[in-house]
């Protein structure tokens, strides 16, 4: 009988790897990540393009409120050219016989600055300008107040501001000179003068019309557009000067106030030597009375009786003890307490924790010494001291 066949055996099972390698790792995350690298490089690029906008009162570049980029793009819309000049000779370079001038920021114009645009400017409108810009631009106006009135109505003859009507020019008011047009009156003056002669110079006492928040308000656009026409705009807006240096706190002094330092200076100084002759040299001198120790002891121990300062007083006699019978026992002025105890017992033939109370007080915090408790106890502390110390001897 032949043999059963045996059963053929199983394929072995090959164990696969469960963590993916490195390779693996970088085929999953190499799309993302490209993904995000590209987003990261076209943000910075952007950035670096990006330029932040003016802002400020009356920039023309400036979205803001107090900007005034919603009336530069409509004069832009309209056909007039507008040139935005940062400083005065782009100014004069820009102006010229078509052409109108806005003048915002004259604060930051220095004199000699406003003396030649007065010289090179054509017409010009002059929003809100100092004393020397209105002196220069405007020769015969003046400030003569202010309004706290915000709309104001035209009542004159001036075609634009009988175009506008009603507008917010409320701020500062001035005179008319003879041959000039006033609108927009107020208390003191009027909020809107023109003066006309070789050129054409108008001077208004509030920024409000030409702002981006106040341009939709009232008749302001109609005004703001009716003052510039047809004509292309150079809207100057100065950056501020830089400081050509700084001045330290010694040149603000007047020049009188330096100058008096020198008298008074001299004046200490002679001063000083007087008082220094007159205090001579030191003397020593001896002191007139003597005291005796014994004096001394019997007044500090008159203060500590009448103070009823009995611990005191047990502490300077025990003080006193250890000074004199340490040299004695061999032992210096560090020495820690239990050796000095130790010392002395053995030397007196005392028991130590006497010993210990007599020149150290109680051993544990907190203990009544039994010495200090009324005068008795303290003459008898005196008495065993004597003589702890006579049998040390």
């Amino acid at each position: 009988m032949s043999a059963p066949a045996a059963a053929p055996a199983p394929p072995e099972e090959r164990s696969e790897r469960v963590s993916p390698g490195a390779g693996e790792l970088w085929r999953r995350v190499r799309g993302p990540a490209a993904f995000i690298t590209a987003l990261l490089v076209l943000a910075v690029l952007m950035s670096l393009g990006a330029r932040q906008p003016r802002e400020g009162p009356l920039e023309p570049e400036g979205p803001d409120p107090q900007g005034s980029r919603a009336l530069v793009q409509i004069l832009r819309d309209r056909g007039s050219d507008v040139t935005v000049a940062r400083t005065t000779e782009d100014a004069l370079q820009a102006a010229g016989p078509g052409t109108v001038t806005v003048v915002a920021g004259s604060h930051r114009l220095p004199r000699e600055q406003v003396r030649r645009l007065a010289d090179g400017l054509g017409d010009r409108i002059l929003v809100r300008p100092t004393t020397p810009a209105l002196d220069a631009l405007a020769p015969g106006v003046r400030t003569t107040g202010r309004t706290d009135e915000q709309t104001l109505e035209p009542r004159c003859g001036l075609a634009a501001a009988r175009a506008a009507g009603a507008a917010d020019v409320g701020g500062e008011v001035y005179t008319v000179p003879p041959g000039g047009r006033g609108c927009y009156p107020a208390d003191g003056g009027h909020a809107l003068v023109r003066v006309t002669g070789e050129h054409t110079a108008t001077v208004l006492g509030a920024p409000a019309p030409l702002t981006n928040a106040d341009l939709a308000g009232e008749g302001n656009a109609a005004l703001a557009l009716s003052l510039v026409g047809e004509r292309d705009v150079v809207w100057l807006r100065p950056d501020p000067v830089p400081e050509q240096g700084q001045s330290g706190l010694w040149d603000l002094v007047p020049l009188s106030v330096r100058m008096s330092l020198v008298p008074l200076c001299a004046a200490l100084v002679l001063l000083a030597l007087w008082r220094g002759r007159r205090l001579g040299p030191l003397v020593t001198e001896r002191l007139p009375v003597v005291v005796r120790a014994s004096e001394t002891t019997e007044g500090r121990a008159g203060l500590y009786a009448a103070r009823r300062a009995r611990d005191r007083a047990a502490d300077a006699l025990r003080s006193g003890t250890l000074r004199r019978v340490r040299p004695g026992l061999g032992l210096g002025p560090d020495t820690a307490p239990g050796a000095v105890v130790e010392a002395a017992a053995a030397r007196s033939g005392l028991q130590p924790s006497h010993v210990g109370a007599l020149l150290y007080g109680p051993g544990e915090p907190g203990t009544a010494d039994p010495y200090t408790a009324d005068d008795q106890g303290l003459v008898r502390l005196t008495d065993e001291l004597d003589g702890l110390e006579g049998r040390l001897r």
